[in-house]
């Protein structure tokens, strides 16, 4: 069992590597970090003495005295260093950089500073040592205005303000899970490089992106059509601007019914990629789900009878409720990362149509049991 530690655990990157961990409870131990530890000597120390591995992703990137930055992100390398020198831990530590080490501002600077003090600590100490210089990254969860101009994107179309492009550059870029991944494999190699070049994932013109965000705006947000996804990219894209959404004011999303003599006719869902369409049956009382997805695009819309849906985001507590009745059919999507069920709370049986963006693989189900 391997423990390890995040600096900035809570934070976009951090939330996103301490979560997928969690995937694997039988090799890996997660050793909780909280931000008050860097003024508390005494409780950096225990954490460090706690890990067989501490990744280092705590720094600040943005704020209107470029110095701060500087100062904020070396003194946060100086003090863990100094916790690890004085608890004489032998603990494997990677170290966040980024691509703009090499450019002439104080962020880059004080990532390339760091990681040269962190090389110097692993030299004297004879403890390993991974760099990492890491691409843009974009996914669910970032900040707007601060971790990626994705987020910012996304934020601004999600409550309809008019995103600006202000240099029209090729990026490039990589998805939160991605990077996620290479950091596990650096993890499991228990081998240190001082210095690591996380390739990049995707290279995308500003407008391009903006571009398609929009399309997602238009079709998903104002219609609920699922739209064309030609690549990975572009489904990560889409998730991600799900995230960025008004989920408890959104949901459920009423279905438009088509009554004659006949009955009822109600489209359930448009879309312009493929899946797989279910239906249910689930008699009174009882309660399906309770798992989530982290990279699958799933809708639930319930067609007779009456249904609780919640969802909970990983690692938060609150559980968002949405009561459904097929007298006026409707759905819910089921953003990734949300663990969510579906209830039966009728007295009769509930009938409920799923669709699923992707083929159930038994090798791969994207599915982790987790109750709401």
């Amino acid at each position: 069992m391997v423990k390890i530690g995040i600096t900035g655990q809570q934070g976009f990157v951090g939330q996103h590597l301490y979560n997928t961990l969690g995937l694997f409870p039988e090799e890996f131990e997660r050793i909780e970090f909280h931000r008050d530890f860097f003024e508390d000597p005494e409780k950096l120390n225990e954490f460090v003495t706690s890990c067989d591995v501490v990744v280092h992703l705590a720094a600040m990137n943005r704020h209107n005295d470029p110095n701060v930055i500087y100062d904020t992100n070396l003194g946060l390398v100086q003090k863990l260093i100094t916790a690890l020198a004085i608890t004489e831990s032998k603990v494997h530590v990677l170290f966040s950089s980024s691509s703009q080490e090499e450019r002439d501002n104080v962020y880059g600077r004080s990532k390339k500073e760091g990681r040269e003090q962190f090389i110097s600590w692993a030299k004297s100490t004879e403890n390993q040592f991974t760099g990492l210089i890491i691409p843009n990254v974009f996914g669910p969860f970032g900040h707007p205005y601060y971790n990626s101009f994705i987020a910012t994107f996304c934020h601004q179309l999600a409550h309809n303000e008019q995103p600006h492009i202000e240099v029209d550059g090729e990026v490039k870029l990589i998805y939160v899970g991605d990077l996620v991944k290479s950091m596990i494999k650096e993890i499991r190699s228990q081998v240190g490089n001082d210095l690591i070049t996380i390739s990049h994932t995707d290279q995308y013109n500003v407008s391009k992106i903006l571009s398609l965000l929009e399309t997602y705006k238009e079709q998903y947000l104002k219609s609920g059509i699922i739209p064309a996804l030609g690549n990975i990219f572009e489904v990560n894209l889409f998730n991600t601007f799900r995230c960025y959404m008004d989920i408890k004011n959104h949901f459920p999303v009423k279905f438009t019914q088509h009554i004659d003599p006949r009955g009822a006719f109600v489209e359930v869902i448009r879309l312009n990629v493929g899946g797989q369409v279910s239906f249910s049956t689930t008699v009174p009382g009882i309660i399906r789900g309770n798992h989530y997805h982290t990279r699958k695009i799933e809708r639930f819309a319930v067609i007779k009878g009456k249904a609780l849906i919640q969802l909970r985001k990983i690692g938060t507590e609150e559980v968002l409720d949405f009561h459904l009745n097929g007298e006026e059919p409707a759905y819910v999507d089921m953003p990734i990362w949300y663990t969510h069920n579906i209830k039966n709370t009728g007295d009769e049986e509930l009938y409920t149509i799923f669709w699923i963006n992707e083929f159930f693989d038994t090798n791969d189900p994207d599915t982790f049991f987790e109750n709401v």
